[in-house]
């Protein structure tokens, strides 16, 4: 199929849908030296939206990122038509590329795909700016579906360089190429995806999620154990909590329940009844001023961490063991002038400090001889940063889990401590979102770097999935899993096969395949 060559410069592309997608894709496209013809339902709608975007486009000239001729001859591109459901869209028969972006819901999106399809050109590209909905079902309502392909931007669109190209079951090959190419020119990243619930980046951002919901629901921590946590040591943005406040449960609890119920309940991606029964309760975050936190005068309310035990640090035998784990925290523990027990088992009244990748501190102590009721296990999956999480078995002793307390707090460091789990809040959720982006990169829904650049820049997570794999090791991921699935007996924790073999390979996830 002839297609659109993006680098021409008499481009036209055709919007339909003016809200804040359609309005942020005219913006952008303008700029990049496109013909924009705006159209929505409302003709006020497109009014509303022109000026916006040529607002968004003169407060750029205004803070010198682009000059005043640029700025004029962007603003001079976007153009109002009548085209709709009522008028027609006759205006876009010369437009070489169309974009729909309206509501989410395919009885609408079909009702403007025949609209547009029998009046544009037959070289003309229809694309779907859906970010839940099937791009194969879309186009099959197509007289001629091969020109058509998902063209998924982020919000807010000048904001988030990313844009998925998603093409459907009968998507001409040529027709993603020149969207690639054409993502390119407006500035923005193509990531380039196989039709699949949740495409590539809401695929990839299930793990954090749901993952963290469950850590709560198992009453293993609290929601700001969590966030702080995935903030302070794994160096997230926002932590998940945070995040699903921001976003809105509305939305994320809705997106939660569609990829689960689009994979035919794919234990992976299984929701809790926890975010339901708040979705319930109308607690949906900031826009309703309570969600998982408080918000007052639009200023999360922060609860207060637990108040650490009275005293100072005392002197006491403290086991540490041997390995790699062992060192680290031997260090630690002489750097604060406690000097370990390094013996291959405990004194009977030693602390016994345990370092744990993916299981809990009752099963190390219950393997290792050890006495329950003076184990205290640490995350070191991330060392020893300035916040530790520590966990606690069921019958670790108060003075034991205080001594533990008063050690990592002895160098001015935080704690937060956690009960007894497989995996500790870092382990469990990072271990998942490898494995999602592993099984992502397995399905060939996306090319391994592909995957990556797309989760950094579509969810700002501080490294994409596969590179996190490498970073922390696959062969310890996977451990993580192994131990995590052994307990639960949840097929949810299955390692990806693309995440298992390169563990016992040896290589890292990145590596692509042949």
């Amino acid at each position: 199929m002839t297609v659109f060559d993006a680098k021409a410069g008499d481009l036209t592309l055709g919007v339909v849908g003016a809200g804040v997608m359609g309005r942020g894709i005219a913006q952008i496209a303008a700029l990049a030296g496109l013909r924009v013809l705006l159209a929505d339902a409302r003709a006020e709608a497109v009014e509303e939206g022109l000026n916006f975007a040529a607002g968004m486009i003169g407060r750029l000239a205004e803070k010198g990122k682009i000059g005043e001729e640029q700025a004029d001859a962007a603003r001079a591109r976007l153009v109002a038509t009548d085209a709709g459901p009522d008028a027609g869209y006759a205006a876009f028969a010369d437009c070489d590329l169309v974009i729909e972006a309206v509501a989410e819901r395919m009885d609408i999106k079909h009702a403007v795909l025949k609209g547009v399809e029998a009046a544009v050109r037959p070289d003309c590209v229809i694309a779907t700016n859906t970010s839940s909905l099937s791009v194969t079902a879309f186009a099959a309502a197509a007289d001629r579906p091969e020109r058509v392909a998902g063209f998924h931007f982020f919000n807010p669109v000048p904001l988030m360089r990313i844009v998925e190209v998603i093409g459907g079951a009968r998507t001409d090959p040529a027709v993603l190429d020149a969207l690639c190419a054409l993502a390119e020119r407006m500035g923005h990243f193509p990531a380039r995806a196989t039709d699949t619930p949740g495409f590539l980046v809401n695929h990839a951002g299930r793990a954090y999620g749901t993952e963290a919901v469950r850590i709560v629901s198992e009453g293993i921590a609290t929601f700001a154990d969590i966030d702080r946590v995935m903030v302070e040591i794994a160096g997230f943005r926002m932590g998940p909590f945070e995040l699903m406040d921001l976003t809105g449960l509305d939305v994320s609890h809705t997106v939660m329940e569609q990829v689960y119920h689009q994979y035919y309940e794919e234990p992976r991606f299984r929701p809790q009844p926890l975010t339901a029964q708040r979705f319930a309760a109308g607690l949906f975050g900031r826009k309703s001023g309570e969600g998982f936190y408080a918000y007052k005068d639009g200023r999360k309310q922060m609860p207060p961490e637990a108040a650490p035990p009275q005293g100072s640090l005392i002197e006491h035998p403290v086991w540490v063991g041997q390995g790699a784990e062992a060192d680290m925290l031997a260090e630690y523990l002489d750097s604060i002038g406690i000097v370990a027990n390094r013996d291959e088992k405990p004194g009977a009244e030693d602390l016994c400090l345990v370092a744990p990748y993916g299981a809990d501190v009752t099963t190390i102590a219950l393997r290792r001889g050890l006495d329950a009721r003076h184990a205290v296990g640490i995350d070191l999956l991330f060392g020893l940063k300035e916040r530790r999480c520590l966990m606690t078995s069921p019958v670790t002793a108060s003075d034991y889990r205080d001594l533990a307390w008063r050690l990592f707090l002895a160098d001015g460091g935080k704690v937060t401590f956690i009960h007894d789990s497989p995996g500790f809040i870092a382990q469990r959720i990072l271990a998942c979102i490898v494995n999602t982006g592993s099984d992502i990169a397995q399905q060939r829904i996306a090319r391994p770097a592909d995957i990556n650049r797309a989760v950094e820049l579509g969810l700002g997570y501080p490294k994409g999935p596969l590179a996190f794999g490498d970073a922390l090791g696959p062969e310890r991921i996977l451990a993580i899993l192994e131990e995590m699935q052994d307990f639960y007996g949840d097929p949810r924790y299955r390692p990806s096969p693309w995440l298992k073999r390169r563990a016992l390979l040896h290589v890292p996830l990145l590596t692509e395949e042949a």
